[in-house]
């Protein structure tokens, strides 16, 4: 069935309030009833005042995959973007951290890549049940990537699908396809940082 992603934004003060070694397993558990949204996010039942919320992306059925191939496409469109997009998007991207794995690199147990580079092992040993794993800090810097980014995407149109559309029956055939799913990450991202929030993407 391959590899599929969940992505949260998430109080990163109630999270670190969870015991590490349980905190995969209470976002699991927390999230394990939300079915059927199509698009956008969905909050959960709660007093006013939800800890979490799951972003459906557009046109990806949950799939891991595009955004991989979001990435590959971005590599073959990238030396032909205004240097302004190029270094803002090359940041966001990095920054995302998704794209710097394979479509079927769920199994291995290598957990480069993940969190920050200079993180301590143990505080964030946690993490490795995740696909992504962002704190505020990082969340604010991605907003401040994106701002720059989103207004110069359409400006890619031409050259993305001149030297990166990979055509019909692909998961990013053209432009409108790969600037629809960055657009949904700059969602997420922005709610994150208005919230104050961390983002994690669950392995599905």
């Amino acid at each position: 069935m391959g590899l599929a992603i969940e992505v949260m934004a998430v109080d990163w003060h109630r999270l670190e309030a969870i015991p590490a070694g349980e905190r995969v397993d209470r976002l699991y558990e927390e999230t394990c009833e939300v079915e059927g949204v199509e698009e956008g996010w969905s909050w959960p039942p709660s007093d006013g005042h939800p800890w979490w919320g799951i972003y459906e992306f557009r046109n990806t059925l949950g799939s891991y995959k595009p955004h991989f191939w979001a990435g590959e496409a971005w590599d073959d469109a990238r030396e032909h973007a205004e240097p302004e997009l190029r270094d803002a998007l090359d940041g966001f991207l990095a920054g995302l951290g998704i794209w710097l794995w394979g479509p079927e690199e769920d199994d291995d147990e290598d957990d480069e890549g993940e969190g920050s580079p200079d993180a301590d092992a143990d505080a964030d040993a946690w993490r490795s049940g995740l696909l992504l794993c962002r704190p505020p800090a990082d969340i604010s810097a991605l907003a401040a990537l994106w701002s720059r980014a989103e207004p110069l995407l359409d400006r890619l149109r031409e050259p993305f699908d001149a030297h990166a559309a990979r055509g019909p029956g692909r998961w990013i055939p053209d432009h409108a396809a790969f600037a629809s799913l960055l657009r949904g990450w700059g969602e997420v991202i922005g709610e994150a940082d208005r919230r104050g929030w961390g983002v994690v993407g669950l392995k599905c």
